[in-house]
């Protein structure tokens, strides 16, 4: 069924560029639920990773989601392909909008190579890599710190309103039951492994904080080269999820404890109770956005913003204060 025109000075198609990382597109959903809502009425696509592009199957603020394939663009016979791939979308994307979240020279380009012939590029004054060159708008994120916030401060540029009063919107997948093992009633999924440096949770960490817990059943996710814990209560989930059952397993448990990384942001997003634990990132800026989630920092258990502070030195006194929690 036709759409019709939009009306004058709204568009009828918009663009949004954010392929990765996984908890950065997950930071921009609220953003782009804002942008549908203010201009129902226009064909909306999304340019993501195609790792990352289940995330939004189902969305109902996407209509097109076009995959980028990143890896096929690796090393020199991958430089090759880029400009024919360019030209394949350029013959299928014109945009009267294109919103370029993920701020570098190459999504501000393929912005330009999308960008219908009256159409605007908008995107993050941090932007880098000389990308604010190409924007036609740029929309002030200085003092903004969170994620989240920079992304929605992109959509307030354009005059669309963001409620301080409503819930913002988090629209994933509902996930499909883990095929490799079967997920107790009840139970805590840790996560406790990222690619990022010095991010990631030690084995004997690992180990300290699953015993903490017992009998409690702990479900271990992620992708990693190490083991799990050889214990009773440890159910190994390690390299044997989809993104699917990953968002499956989140919503299904009871608490969540995680590095910083993708699935810890998804399990703020879900409104799961968390603990997040960061190592040297900030947690102002890369933490979880929900303000009822834990922050575990330099052997102390807060709030983002600092409040309600417990000292909680180890592992082992995290297992327990969690286990309390279950």
């Amino acid at each position: 069924m036709s759409r019709g025109a939009a009306p004058p000075g709204q568009p009828d198609s918009i663009l949004v560029i954010k392929p990765s990382s996984l908890g950065d597109v997950v930071h921009t959903l609220p953003a782009v639920a804002l942008v549908k809502r203010h201009w129902p009425r226009a064909r909306l696509s999304w340019l993501i990773n195609s790792e990352w592009a289940p995330l939004l199957e189902s969305n109902p603020d996407v209509d097109e989601v076009i995959e980028f394939p990143r890896r096929q663009f690796r090393g020199v016979q991958g430089a090759l392909r880029i400009a024919p791939w360019a030209r394949t979308l350029r013959e299928r994307t014109r945009a009267d909008l294109v919103l370029d979240f993920q701020g570098l020279l190459r999504s501000a380009l393929i912005a330009k190579v999308c960008r219908g012939e009256r159409g605007r590029v908008v995107g993050l004054s941090d932007a880098r890599e000389g990308a604010r060159f190409v924007y036609d708008k740029i929309a002030d994120v200085s003092g903004k710190q969170h994620a989240v916030d920079r992304y929605l401060t992109l959509v307030e540029a354009l005059g669309v309103s963001v409620p301080s009063a409503e819930p913002l919107s988090w629209p994933l997948p509902t996930g499909t039951v883990p095929s490799a093992a079967v997920l107790p009633e009840r139970f805590l999924l840790l996560h406790p492994f990222s690619r990022g440096a010095g991010k990631s949770l030690s084995d004997s960490g690992v180990t300290r904080f699953c015993a903490a817990l017992a009998p409690t059943p702990v479900v271990l996710v992620g992708a990693t080269e190490r083991r799990a814990p050889a214990l009773e209560n440890v159910v190994d989930l390690l390299n044997r999820t989809t993104l699917h059952e990953l968002i499956f397993a989140l919503r299904r448990a009871s608490f969540v404890v995680s590095v910083d990384s993708g699935p810890m942001h998804i399990a703020s997003a879900l409104g799961r109770q968390l603990v997040a634990i960061h190592t040297w990132s900030d947690p102002e800026k890369v933490g979880p956005y929900s303000r009822d989630a834990w922050i575990w920092q330099d052997g102390a258990l807060f709030h983002r913003g600092g409040a309600a502070r417990q000292a909680i030195l180890d592992l082992s006194a995290l297992g327990e204060f969690v286990r309390e929690q279950v």
